[in-house]
């Protein structure tokens, strides 16, 4: 399987399972990983995800130009059904990426290795992202004169500083982990060996809290990106009276008061 899928525990864990091939991303991968993104979004029983990659030197190395760009020139004849579904919509991609799939719960990127071209732009739809001691982080699509379309030239600028986003998307160049920790574009960084048990340090503490107010605060920021302060504010009200009339929103207070862990329903 390109795509190891697993839960455990309110948990769910996508593994990028390519190693021998930098984890890339081939019509295969893509499909397989749409549908774990779609199983984990649609699955009220799983309240948080942990998106890694196999192997010790790659979390993603971005798309496999070698069995993409044949399919979208027509360079190769698509044989099998996931082939034929890339052929067949080439901008598939982007939802495996998470560019055209909203996803309201929250995603720890637990980044092993390599994030280059495709695996860097889908860390910008992660929430939450875990570092090994020297991975690099870059988008090297201009060395070889294509377009890093996975949402870069919106997003990035976004999440880091506009001058320093614009050198890593000119230049092509791979910046080293501390360097995109002081970026703000990592949260921390950490021995290799500690990677995934971080990633669950910080999902066990999510998972317990009010699965509706944890999804209603992403929802709030993601939709607030880009508006006026006026329509924000009001866009957070929208979404947050919802969340104060839920059950939850009874058993947080209550728990509190009883001096107990809440028991959240996610209603």
């Amino acid at each position: 399987m390109s795509i190891i899928y697993e839960k455990k525990d309110r948990i769910a864990y996508i593994t990028l399972n390519r190693p021998h091939a930098h984890n890339a991303l081939d019509p295969e991968t893509i499909v397989q990983l749409i549908s774990a993104w779609e199983n984990f979004r649609d699955d009220s029983g799983i309240r948080c995800a942990i998106v890694t990659g196999a192997g010790e030197h790659t979390f993603c190395a971005g798309a496999d130009l070698g069995t993409l760009v044949p399919l979208f020139t027509g360079g190769k004849t698509p044989v099998t059904e996931a082939e034929k579904k890339v052929a067949a919509d080439p901008m598939i991609i982007q939802k495996a990426l998470l560019r055209d799939l909203d996803i309201f719960k929250p995603i720890i990127a637990g980044i092993n290795g390599q994030a280059i071209a495709g695996g860097l732009e889908l860390l910008y739809s992660t929430d939450i992202r875990i570092s090994a001691q020297g991975a690099r982080f870059g988008l090297q699509e201009v060395k070889w004169g294509i377009f890093p379309m996975g949402g870069s030239s919106v997003k990035l600028s976004r999440q880091i500083p506009y001058a320093r986003a614009m050198e890593m998307l000119l230049t092509g160049e791979l910046i080293e982990a501390d360097e995109a920790l002081a970026l703000g574009l990592i949260n921390r960084v950490v021995p290799r060996d500690r990677v995934m048990e971080e990633c669950e340090r910080l999902a066990k503490i999510i998972i317990k809290n009010g699965p509706v107010a944890v999804s209603a605060v992403k929802k709030a920021v993601l939709s607030n990106i880009g508006v006026s302060l006026a329509q924000g504010l009001a866009r957070e009200v929208e979404l947050a009276i919802p969340v104060f009339l839920s059950q939850d929103a009874q058993e947080g207070p209550r728990a509190f008061k009883e001096k107990r862990e809440p028991k959240f329903k996610g209603k």
